[in-house]
């Protein structure tokens, strides 16, 4: 048996099994605090700041760039074609992410593309942006926000959203009311599965796009039919989205 301790011209010696023991205290302490800087990164109110600013900074980038600019300018000529029309469904897309209104982009791609390239990349566009808005949202913000859902309203809305997803989302896309990114960033925070949104959003935004879609590509002949029709299209539903949501608030109030 050794010692703990062998002295040798007055020189004391740790034993093997201390020293192994302080190595591996010295080699652990930077894994904790690697350890402490994941989680600290990782938590649910620090992915809420980085989707916060990633949603700002998205906002300035469209501020700077004026995306209204090519409904008075046109389409850039070096891009034609169906190469045009996937460029812009994927602006299309990134914009809604980042605030542009959707009737606005609407009636720029009737404008530049006509009643039917412009409606498949508008389409296009308004899956890809709600399945980015969806996915930024639920991994980024739905465990910080979920906590906040307290006040009747809000447990209404996150109730009916998480029991009948599709149907809800139908509704929201049919009869517009509810701001496009708000739609798509309530549903991120709800338990709303990734598919029925999508299918929602794509069968749902079909007839309102379609409209404003005719209508920019009508824009030069207000007093054609189709134009008239395009508008008559838009008013519509949103006076039947007025109504129905005006019946909801007293039928809420009543329960």
């Amino acid at each position: 048996m050794l010692d703990a301790t062998t002295r040798s011209g007055g020189t004391a010696l740790a034993s093997p099994q201390a020293v192994v023991t302080t190595e591996l205290a010295v080699a652990g302490a930077p894994v904790t605090l690697a350890a402490r800087c994941s989680r600290a990164l990782l938590s649910p109110w620090s992915r809420l700041s980085l989707l916060v600013a990633l949603l700002i900074s998205a906002a300035a980038a469209v501020l700077l760039f004026e995306p209204q600019r090519l409904l008075a300018d046109g389409w850039p000529p070096q891009l034609g074609g169906a190469a045009a029309t996937v460029v812009f469904a994927v602006a299309y897309g990134l914009c809604t992410v980042a605030f542009v209104p959707r009737p606005l982009l609407n009636l720029g791609a009737g404008a530049l593309f006509g009643a039917q390239l412009g409606l498949g990349a508008a389409l296009a566009g308004t899956v890809l942006g709600a399945g980015l808005a969806f996915g930024l949202g639920r991994i980024l913000g739905q465990e910080a926000l979920r906590p906040l859902l307290r006040g009747r309203w809000l447990k209404a809305a996150d109730g009916q959203l998480s029991r009948h997803g599709f149907r809800s989302m139908l509704a929201v896309r049919l009869f517009p009311g509810v701001p496009f990114w708000a739609a798509n960033y309530c549903a991120a925070v709800s338990r709303m599965g990734y598919v029925p949104f999508l299918l929602a959003t794509a069968l749902g935004s079909i007839p309102n796009t379609a409209a404003y879609v005719v209508a920019g590509a009508r824009a030069s002949a207000p007093t054609s039919p189709a134009f008239l029709i395009a508008l008559a299209c838009i008013a519509v539903p949103a006076l039947v989205g007025v109504v129905v949501a005006w019946r909801k608030r007293h039928h809420l109030r009543g329960h």
